[in-house]
């Protein structure tokens, strides 16, 4: 099963062709984007990536996309992309968060917390039970640096950010380190979803941003009460 992952939610992404048979996932090919440009960028690389491997549109047999939390111009990108070739090929779409294929890459068992820095001193933060390299979601919240800390005491803290898991040190929370997922991470838990028949349709395809854009906060607040 040749699956096609794609990841627009950050400053930097990437697609990747990962294929699955009866051994180990073989990585074809993993392709970076450029942050800023993924419109001008994702649907030409696909085309690119397809052709240097000999392979066509058609012989692809499913999509993981990235989801979110992240960036909200990134993300409708992405999945706006995936959307039309899924629906174009009729071909299953896996929705991938950020923060579950975290939660999965620090090979321990149990309830952890897997964060990605949000920028303005805020946290993507969710709660994970991993059992056995499978992962269910408990919560994924917004939370200020201080609430997360607060919050993460007596709990593993996985994070692809540094300066994160520094601070979750400080407070003398476990953290373990992780390098950032990329778009072959999202083919590999997208074909596990595959697998277990949890597919979304494309026009149910939508992004989990977890925090409000600046311009639903300002409607919000010139709203009168």
């Amino acid at each position: 099963m040749l699956i096609l992952g794609a990841d627009t939610s950050g400053n930097q992404g990437s697609i990747a062709l990962v294929r699955f048979g009866r051994g180990e996932p073989e990585t074809l090919d993993l392709v970076p984007l450029e942050g800023g440009t993924f419109s001008a960028q994702l649907v030409p690389q696909i085309s690119v990536l397809l052709t240097r491997h000999r392979l066509k549109k058609r012989d692809i047999d499913g999509f993981a996309v990235a989801s979110g939390p992240g960036s909200f111009t990134g993300l409708r990108v992405g999945l706006a992309a995936i959307k039309a070739l899924a629906e174009v090929l009729d071909k299953p779409i896996a929705s991938v968060s950020r923060l579950e294929v975290i939660a999965g890459s620090g090979e321990i068992s149990g309830e952890i917390i897997a964060a990605l820095d949000a920028g303005r001193n805020q946290v993507y933060s969710g709660v994970y039970r991993v059992e056995k390299g499978s992962s269910g979601q408990v919560t994924e919240e917004l939370l200020s640096l201080p609430e997360f800390l607060a919050r993460a005491g007596g709990h593993p803290v996985i994070t692809p950010d540094a300066k994160l898991a520094e601070s979750a040190r400080t407070a003398q929370i476990q953290a373990i380190f992780i390098p950032l997922p990329q778009a072959d991470s999202i083919a590999r838990l997208g074909y596990r979803k595959i697998q277990a028949g949890q597919t979304i349709s494309p026009e149910a395809l939508d992004a989990t941003y977890i925090r409000r854009s600046d311009a639903e906060i300002l409607n919000s607040s010139s709203s009168p009460p």
